[in-house]
Formats: C-alpha cells, sequence, structure tokens
C-alpha cells in the first residue's frame, strides 16, 4: 500500500512538473520558435478579453453573480497569458539585446505589459484598444527585420 502511495505522489509531482513548464516556451534553448502563433494568440486574449469585459458589464446589474465571477476570472486569465508569453517568450527569449530597434521593441512589449495589467483592473475597452495598438505596433517592429 505505502509502495503504491509513494507512487502516485511521485507521479503527481512529476505531472505538476510537467505540466507547469509545459505552459511556458522551453528556456533550453529548444530551437522550436513560432513567433507569428504567439502573436495570433495575443490578439486572441485580447479578443477574449473584450468579450469577458463586455459580458461584466451586462451582468453587473444581475443577480447572476456565479457567471459574472467566472467572466471576471476569465478575463483575468486571459491577460495573464498575454504578459506571460510577452516576458517568457518574447523578451526572455526572442529579443536579442543587439537587435535592431531593440528599445522600441522593448517599449511597445512593456506597454503590452502595462495594459494586460490594466485590463485586468478594470472594464474600461480602452485599455484592450490601447493593448491592441501595442500588439500591432511590436507586430510591425518585429516582423519588419
Amino acid at each position: 500500500m505505502k509502495k503504491i502511495a509513494l507512487s502516485l505522489a511521485v507521479l503527481f509531482v512529476s505531472l505538476g512538473f510537467y505540466m507547469a513548464s509545459a505552459q511556458a516556451h522551453c528556456e533550453i534553448p529548444c530551437g522550436i520558435y513560432d513567433d507569428e502563433l504567439r502573436m495570433n494568440l495575443i490578439i486572441e486574449h485580447a479578443g477574449t478579453i473584450e468579450k469577458s469585459m463586455k459580458s461584466i458589464t451586462e451582468l453587473e446589474s444581475g443577480k447572476d453573480i456565479n457567471q459574472l465571477v467566472r467572466w471576471v476570472t476569465n478575463k483575468d486569465k486571459h491577460a495573464e497569458y498575454i504578459q506571460d508569453i510577452v516576458t517568457q517568450y518574447f523578451m526572455t527569449q526572442r529579443i536579442k539585446f543587439d537587435a535592431a530597434d531593440y528599445d522600441k521593441k522593448i517599449a511597445a512589449l512593456h506597454k503590452m505589459l502595462v495594459f494586460s495589467m490594466k485590463c485586468k483592473q478594470t472594464t474600461d475597452l480602452a485599455n484592450v484598444e490601447s493593448l491592441r495598438a501595442a500588439a500591432e505596433e511590436f507586430k510591425h517592429l518585429y516582423f519588419k527585420h
């Protein structure tokens, strides 16, 4: 019985480590990058944040508190996904110190981080538009070279 419990514990710890590491792109470096996919994910997450904000606004005066909480959680989660892609993927792995327009790229990425944070703090749709504008600014800078 102890062996089974120990085996299950090792399995769960291993799975937890795998799941935690599977969410972020590796830092080995593996050499497998899909920059366009990451940009498309950022835009998709921004769309999800926008839909969440609209749903929150609709539900604010209603009695369905459970749905309201779910939309707030969803909005925050997708903002965090953007923050993870920006920091873990682009800032940590893809933007090199000697990159052309390094300062402009980092500034655009920082804007995305700030507007993702603001999206978590409010339901102001202007923050989503600013997030998208920063993403487009970065996309233009990043893919022009």
